[in-house]
């Protein structure tokens, strides 16, 4: 079964971790500062690709960000590629200016 965690530390910088079976299959990594939130990067084991796992990773980002009234700026290209496809549906957490 598939569980996606958040762990930060006192600096602000933070994971999604994706784990099945207690193992780490995909991370997404970010920093918060303030009510923002940067999406640094996304990565998937290559034996766990094509499972959607990166999906489910970003759907639990943005419950995050919305539960937390974080706007999140996407620096990592799927998460960029992700807003753009549908900017109207993220426009309530969507910053694109530091």
């Amino acid at each position: 079964m598939l569980s996606i965690t958040w762990e930060a530390d006192e600096m602000g910088n933070g994971i999604f971790k994706a784990r099945e079976n207690e193992e780490m299959i995909g991370v997404m990594r970010a920093h918060i500062s303030g009510k923002i939130m940067t999406i640094l990067h996304t990565e998937v084991d290559p034996a766990h690709e094509g499972k959607g796992i990166a999906h489910q990773l970003f759907d639990r980002m943005l419950v995050y960000a919305r539960e937390t009234h974080l706007d999140v700026v996407p620096r990592c290209p799927f998460v960029l590629a992700q807003f753009r496809k549908n900017p109207s549906l993220y426009l309530d957490i969507w910053k694109t200016k530091n």
